[in-house]
């Protein structure tokens, strides 16, 4: 099977205010850097203000070779910031500031043009907190291709969603990540009771999902499809911080599955990547080559 070329994120992009500093993030850019580490040409769609902080994040993206063509910028909106706290194993919490540029992420011909180009597109609940952005990524992902990998990274944050947008998004997509906090929030929305599997298992159905991704922690994860179910223990690292990890986790998912690749094999690959990810601080760590090297040759 041929590579395919184009993927995207779509959605928040800002900065991570964190003890030691401030780091790029928003998880639909942090997808996005990710994905092009695993080796495709990879997007980041998105508002930054008309200011010091958004001009640097262009910088900041050019540099880490993302393309920034549907990056907007909107006069009159500050780009986004987010202060993170970390508790003392290195996770993190967030107070997400409101009204920002990614707030007002607008469709266009542009936009809708590219949407038909793309193989992957990787889309959470936060950004559809404003009705702007939310209309734009449901456009988004209604002028995708009908074989498009559409990857719904729930990433519940505060107040932030409502049981309406959760419901929509799952109609939307084909492939389902969430971590076990969100599975019961989700299993409550629905009216699902039973262990973790037999949830997960009928989400899968109801939603007509390709496969679900579970993540428990430093309890592991699951990934499941109709015919298959794999689990994966966390691999025992000196933890920086968490920041990115999950996303990191998303993006290696998304190549494993445009690759065609073994279940058993594609949860390997981004759990290791996941796990050097929380070696390291912020969520847009380069990865070593011989991390590289190794994953494509288990692959």
């Amino acid at each position: 099977m041929k590579r395919p070329s184009k993927v995207a994120g779509i959605g928040e992009l800002l900065w991570d205010v964190l003890p030691n500093g401030k780091q790029l993030g928003g998880a639909p850019c942090n997808f996005a850097f990710h994905a092009l580490q695993s080796g495709f040409e990879s997007y980041v769609i998105s508002a930054i203000g008309q200011d010091k902080d958004g001009d640097e994040i262009v910088r900041v993206l050019d540099t880490l070779g993302l393309n920034t063509s549907f990056v907007q910028t909107k006069p009159g909106y500050q780009t986004g910031t987010v202060t993170v706290k970390l508790d003392k194993a290195g996770i993190p919490n967030y107070a997400i500031n409101e009204n920002v540029a990614w707030d007002y992420i607008e469709q266009n011909v542009k936009l809708k043009a590219f949407a038909e180009e793309v193989d992957a597109i990787c889309f959470g609940s936060l950004a559809q907190r404003s009705k702007v952005s939310m209309v734009t990524i449901w456009s988004f992902l209604e002028n995708t291709r009908t074989d498009c990998l559409k990857v719904f990274d729930i990433n519940l944050r505060q107040s932030f969603y409502t049981r309406e947008t959760i419901l929509n998004s799952l109609e939307f997509a084909n492939v389902l990540k969430l971590n076990d906090d969100e599975l019961s929030v989700l299993a409550s929305f629905i009216g699902y009771e039973g262990d973790e599997e037999s949830v997960i298992r009928k989400l899968l159905k109801e939603f007509d999902l390709k496969l679900i991704a579970l993540t428990k922690g430093t309890k592991g994860s699951i990934l499941l499809t109709y015919d298959e179910i794999s689990y994966s223990e966390v691999h025992k690292v000196e933890v920086e911080d968490t920041v990115g990890a999950g996303d990191s986790f998303t993006a290696f998912l998304m190549a494993g599955i445009l690759n065609n690749l073994d279940l058993k094999k594609i949860h390997r690959a981004a759990t290791d990547v996941a796990s050097y990810v929380c070696t390291q601080p912020g969520a847009t760590p380069k990865l070593p080559e011989e991390l590289i090297e190794r994953i494509k040759n288990n692959i």
